[in-house]
């Protein structure tokens, strides 16, 4: 990435949704030159499949299909399927993100159905603090699902997910969903600007 035309450097920051967000914690925990990272209703530990790098394996969240509910218009709620990190059977799935080197900020959507979100960010704070590291940034925005994209794209409630091959439920409420893209949006660029490019004060898209 550093060597791409297109960026900028002497640092990378990332910026993960769902799934992505682990793999975000994940890469910034195990590899140089990423300095700033935000992560989108994600988990704390790895989660759907082992990761594998260099010779080490970390173990996916220990899940249960059975608790699976299906809601009155038919769509699946995962929410209960997903055990708690903090468990002793998934020590080995938590991603180390104290050895990052750089910043975190997590964006929350309260009215998440589909990940524990705010629970899986607390555990990200507490760890950090636990090691010595800065308090990460969470901002939480209540009436807000699991599918938080960049302002003015429509509230995605419900999706047919790519992996599991079924619609699931993303939760929301299409006002505070709306306004919370929004903020987001320029929250998120505010913080990779200060710890990219060293701006404490920033000139936001109007997008």
């Amino acid at each position: 990435m550093l060597h791409h035309p297109k960026v900028k450097g002497p640092s990378i920051g990332l910026l993960g949704f769902s799934k992505g967000g682990d793999l975000c914690l994940s890469m910034a925990s195990f590899l140089k030159g990423i300095t700033a990272t935000v992560v989108i209703n994600g988990c704390v530990a790895n989660t759907i499949a082992p990761l594998h790098y260099r010779d080490m394996i970390i173990p996916q969240l220990v899940s249960d299909t059975g608790k699976i509910k299906k809601t009155k218009s038919g769509f699946f709620n995962f929410m209960d399927t997903w055990s708690n990190p903090l468990e002793e059977y998934n020590h080995q799935s938590l991603i180390p993100l104290e050895k990052a080197q750089g910043p975190f900020l997590f964006i929350v959507g309260m009215d998440d159905q589909s990940w524990k979100s705010e629970f899986y960010a607390q555990i990200a704070s507490e760890r950090l603090q636990a090691h010595g590291k800065e308090r990460p940034q969470i901002i939480c925005y209540p009436g807000t699902g699991h599918s938080i994209n960049p302002p003015y794209f429509p509230l995605s409630r419900v999706s047919v997910h790519a992996v599991l091959g079924e619609a699931i439920v993303y939760g929301g409420e299409p006002k505070a969903h709306s306004k919370a893209q929004v903020d987001a949006w320029q929250q998120i660029q505010t913080f990779f600007h200060k710890h990219l490019n060293g701006k404490k004060s920033v000139k936001h898209s109007k997008m």
